[in-house]
């Protein structure tokens, strides 16, 4: 896989790679990252209700004369988090969580075994239709839809569009927060129940 330097000022030595999918929503800045897990962490905020916004390498932490760019920060109505993915192969510099704290972040790190499994792989299955955008038709035919019913399952939400191919037109409203589906009890399929957003 083809290797790219991350474009911020000061990081450009971070070696990064693209990882699938590449679509996000809710990414600011280039959408590059060392490893798969970070990635995979990614994929999970762009599907988190309390996240605002998230980057990627963006900022520098700094000890004596040692920089360190950990893999995401997060950004919430209320708090901001930095997120160091923890890969067993990459050292992490022991003095980062304390530099975090000091600049005003909480800070998490995550391994592979504290990702919900079947959440990620809802989140990446919406993520691959995170470019496609709803007609205004669709849009309010389905969202009065739900007004009228309360909820439907996801094989009646897809007459409502004419104008997108309806699972990409369902994903894209689930990641703009326009509806709400359960994404953690099991993979999204025909009877997951579709409600309006109402965060």
């Amino acid at each position: 896989m083809e290797i790219l330097p991350f474009v911020a000022k000061g990081a450009s030595s971070i070696p990064t790679k693209i990882f699938y999918p590449q679509q996000t929503v809710r990414c600011f800045g280039p959408a590059v990252f060392r490893n798969q897990l970070a990635r995979d962490i990614a994929c999970l905020l762009d599907v988190d209700d309390g996240v605002t916004s998230w980057s990627c390498l963006s900022t520098p932490l700094r000890y004596d004369v040692e920089t360190h760019f950990p893999d995401l920060v997060v950004e919430r109505e209320d708090f901001r988090t930095i997120i160091q993915a923890d890969e067993r192969s990459e050292a992490v510099p022991s003095w980062v969580a304390s530099a975090a704290h000091s600049a005003g972040y909480e800070f998490r790190t995550l391994s592979r075994d504290d990702l919900p499994v079947l959440r990620l792989r809802n989140a990446k299955d919406l993520l691959r239709y995170a470019r496609y955008g709803v007609a205004l038709d669709d849009r309010i035919r389905l969202l009065a839809a739900l007004d009228e019913h309360g909820n439907l399952t996801v094989a009646e939400c897809l007459s409502a569009f004419r104008n997108v191919p309806p699972i990409p037109g369902l994903a894209s409203l689930a990641l703009a927060r326009l509806v709400t589906m359960d994404l953690d009890d099991k993979l999204i399929g025909p009877e997951t129940i579709v409600r309006r957003y109402r965060g």
